[in-house]
């Protein structure tokens, strides 16, 4: 009974990264939900008792696989430098990945207390990583730093996900290439 219990919540889930990626926010509803699954709308309450609940543990399943995988292909990188081409390339190659279309719609929206903590803390979490590379390179404010070549991954996050009219690898390359000056000044 349990493991079907889990199966139709990991169902849900998955349900649910779908309808983010597809539609953002508004599109994860309970009757969406209960039709993309086939369970019966009442049951989607009996797993999960709002939208925020179900945005939460997303929040706490995905976050943490997509930050290790920036984590793993930084510590791949023999550089300070490598680290930071590392923690950018890693982001914008995820973002075709329904997971991380998730993330950002949820990120985007607005969210209950809870679920924000919850994406603050695995957002802190990739921001320390790079705070160490930036202390390496001497960066005097190596915190600020970090947020700001955060907003350069975000930023090329939202060109590609729009569909801008530059090929995806021409984004990462300049937004690449923008952070290693960046980071280098």
């Amino acid at each position: 009974m349990a493991e079907h219990r889990s199966m139709q919540r990991g169902a849900l889930l998955d349900a649910a990264r779908s309808l983010l990626s597809e539609g953002g926010t508004e599109a994860l509803t309970f009757p969406a939900l209960a039709e993309r699954t086939g369970l019966a709308r009442s049951s989607v309450y009996e797993y999960f008792r709002s939208r925020a609940a179900v945005v939460e543990e997303l929040c706490e399943v995905d976050f943490p696989v997509w930050a290790a995988e920036v984590s793993a292909a930084m510590r791949g990188a023999r550089s300070p430098e490598g680290q930071v081409e590392a923690y950018v390339r890693r982001q914008l190659a995820l973002v075709g990945d329904r997971r991380h279309r998730a993330v950002v719609a949820i990120s985007a929206s607005e969210l209950d207390a809870g679920a924000r903590e919850k994406i603050r803390a695995a957002h802190g979490g990739l921001i320390a990583m790079i705070v160490e590379a930036l202390e390496a390179l001497g960066h005097e404010q190596p915190r600020m730093a970090a947020m700001l070549l955060q907003g350069i991954v975000d930023a090329a996050v939202r060109r590609i996900e729009l569909g801008a009219a530059e090929d995806p690898s021409a984004i990462t390359e300049a937004a690449v290439s923008m952070a290693l000056r960046g980071v280098r000044g």
